[in-house]
């Protein structure tokens, strides 16, 4: 499964959930959309998400799936995504590609909408309950156009949390016991998708 950062980069946070999930079992890969640049406020992470870069970040979403799915060896018939914020918008994007084997989306406070008619995927979406940069017109669009696909989904929302409620590295916004069960449900999810 390939785990899709927001726009705050590849903190050691992703490493972290990385890893809690390898320890179930799953092959992991992270990608890394900043080239190793993160940021600590939202000017930066706004300044990484516009600056330009020498390869598209589709490019490189599309070259670490593949590369993913080649490792070890053998190529995996298919793979899941896990996008937290700017991440998750990029999930949705992946898995609504009929060219692209993506058999699971999972959303860390993340809506987008458009068609999933091509979609191969199921769906689960973790929302923080107070989240002023997930607008529920989208949400409800992007919840509509996945039910119009037939797609299975499922969403959560959590209790006193805010956006980035599962990243260890905001603090003004981690929610531990939020985040755990997140976790604890993306596993399950993952495991029967």
């Amino acid at each position: 499964m390939l785990v899709v950062h927001s726009w705050w980069g590849l903190t050691p946070s992703f490493h972290d959930y990385a890893e809690r999930l390898a320890e179930h079992g799953f092959a992991v890969g992270l990608t890394d959309l900043f080239d190793g640049r993160t940021a600590d406020d939202i000017a930066q992470a706004q300044q990484l998400r516009r600056a330009p870069r020498r390869v598209p970040m589709y490019r490189t979403l599309i070259a670490d799936i593949d590369h993913l799915r080649a490792a070890g060896g053998q190529t995996a018939p298919s793979v899941a995504v896990i996008g937290f914020s700017m991440g998750g918008h990029w999930a949705v994007w992946l898995s609504q590609r009929r060219d692209l084997p993506i058999r699971a989306t999972v959303l860390y406070y993340a809506a987008r909408a458009g068609s999933f008619a091509s979609s191969q995927a199921s769906f689960l979406a973790h929302f923080a309950k107070d989240d002023p940069w997930v607008r529920p017109p989208t949400r409800r669009r992007m919840e509509k156009a996945i039910a119009a696909a037939g797609r299975p989904y499922q969403a959560f929302d959590y209790p006193g949390t805010r956006h980035w409620f599962a990243e260890a590295g905001r603090q003004d916004a981690y929610h531990p016991d939020a985040a755990a069960l997140a976790l604890d449900r993306t596993i399950a999810h993952l495991k029967t998708a």
